[in-house]
């Protein structure tokens, strides 16, 4: 069996899309928090919490409706492009708000962005499985988060770029430039992918292959009318544990790392996106092998070497009192340990779902990872403000650590992905 990565790079255009606008959300907003509106590091965290909040509720709402639609461009094809739309249409409200001072509109703008990004972001991470036979998962999964990096890259070269030095800058260019990033993703999605053609040909290809089509449940996945097994829910629940702990270290991270910059390092406007693009960059350089690894060792064991690899590189920023250029090492290293974990997490949590279920568990993964992203930025927020800026990379690396001891225990979800032939073979040669 080989996976059709031409379609599965078509998939993870919608997932590019979101990974854009995150990029972008959190680097400006903690610095228009700041600068523009002189909020302290405790209250701009409780802001950045804001869409999780949303997303807690939002996420496996819409995860299980899109579950539940049939329409004749598919279940989840209607909420992409409702949500696209919307979000794309407000995001101009953010600019608009810093350049006018307007508090009140700058939360408006805000909430309906968040809002709109959140009614389809489950369904657009559950598009790839719809689509992808359950061994070639991981690989997939591989594609989709190879797919954001790219976006996010995009759009820390956009902020590098289009965000000049100064407390209150010219924000519009930099929301333009993602707000047209995000339409033509979708819209190419759109067309190229048919998503109930694209259903009928993944069950066709299980079929030649010898899987039921019909039975796209994962290994670990309880029969119909059955309950999960006992083992296998404490591994969920464990998973899921892990899951918290390391985004509550690298979304700490993300979230103040461009008010750590300028406030620790010096680093003005938009200099701080050259150190986050190294790691982006890390992390589209090992998508490409890292399905390998977890074909190779496990799921598991691929995830573990990853949360070693991104505590020590968290652990090593400690030692940085100003830009080093030895920064971009450690960073670069800290993308490659986040693609070890983030290609194979989430398959590992589908894996015990059932096929007509994969929305409702992709509505778990983003409730745990998303409650973890409300808790991070106010307890990261509250050490920087009251304690100092030196405990953020402690911090992180604690919590990282904390999820490779949780990992340790998990016996269930670790599938291993069929091998590929060669280390092209995860992407095809003609994405």
């Amino acid at each position: 069996m080989k996976l059709n990565s031409k379609r599965t790079f078509y998939v993870g255009l919608a997932f590019m899309s979101i990974s854009a606008f995150w990029q972008v959300y959190d680097g400006i907003i903690p610095l228009i928090l700041k600068y523009t509106f002189g909020i302290g590091d405790t209250w701009s965290g409780a802001v950045m919490a804001l869409d999780n909040v949303l997303a807690l509720f939002m996420l496996p709402l819409f995860g299980v409706l899109s579950d539940r639609t049939h329409t004749r461009i598919g279940r989840r094809m209607p909420f992409i492009l409702a949500g696209t739309a919307g979000a794309v249409m407000c995001l101009v409200l953010i600019p608009l708000a810093n350049q006018l001072k307007s508090l009140p509109l700058f939360f408006v703008g805000l909430g309906l962005v968040l809002i709109c990004m959140a009614t389809y972001r489950s369904p657009a991470v559950a598009l790839m499985p719809d689509v992808t036979p359950k061994p070639l998962r991981s690989q997939g999964n591989a594609i989709i988060n190879l797919m954001g990096a790219v976006g996010g890259i995009i759009m820390l070269a956009a902020v590098k770029f289009l965000v000049p030095a100064g407390d209150n800058p010219n924000y519009f260019p930099v929301f333009l430039c993602t707000a047209a990033l995000m339409a033509v993703c979708v819209m190419l999605l759109f067309v190229k992918i048919k998503e109930p053609a694209c259903v009928a040909q993944m069950e066709k290809e299980s079929s030649e292959a010898g899987y039921d089509p019909a039975d796209q449940d994962g290994a670990d996945a309880p029969g119909e009318g059955e309950k999960m097994d006992p083992a296998v829910f404490r591994s969920l629940v464990l998973i899921l544990a892990s899951v918290v702990l390391w985004f509550m270290g690298y979304n700490a991270v993300t979230t103040h790392f461009s008010k750590y910059a300028r406030e620790s390092w010096g680093m003005a406007g938009g200099n701080y996106a050259m150190v986050l693009m190294v790691a982006q960059a890390g992390a589209i350089l090992t998508y490409i092998p890292v399905g390998m690894i977890a074909a190779r060792v496990g799921r598991k064991r691929t995830i573990q070497i990853g949360c070693l690899l991104l505590a020590g590189s968290f652990g090593s920023a400690i030692l940085f009192h100003s830009f080093s250029w030895m920064l971009f090492g450690f960073f670069a290293l800290a993308g490659v340990a986040w693609a070890f974990i983030n290609v194979n997490s989430y398959p590992m949590v589908v894996e015990m779902s059932r096929g007509a279920d994969v929305g409702k568990y992709t509505g778990y993964y983003y409730t745990f990872s998303m409650s973890a992203q409300i808790l991070t930025p106010i307890l990261s927020g509250w050490l920087m403000e009251h304690v100092g800026y030196h405990t953020l990379f402690p911090y992180a690396a604690l919590c990282v650590v904390g999820s490779f001891v949780t990992m340790c225990f998990v016996r269930h979800g670790d599938a291993k992905p069929v091998p590929v032939k060669n280390k092209l073979e995860a992407f095809d040669v003609d994405d």
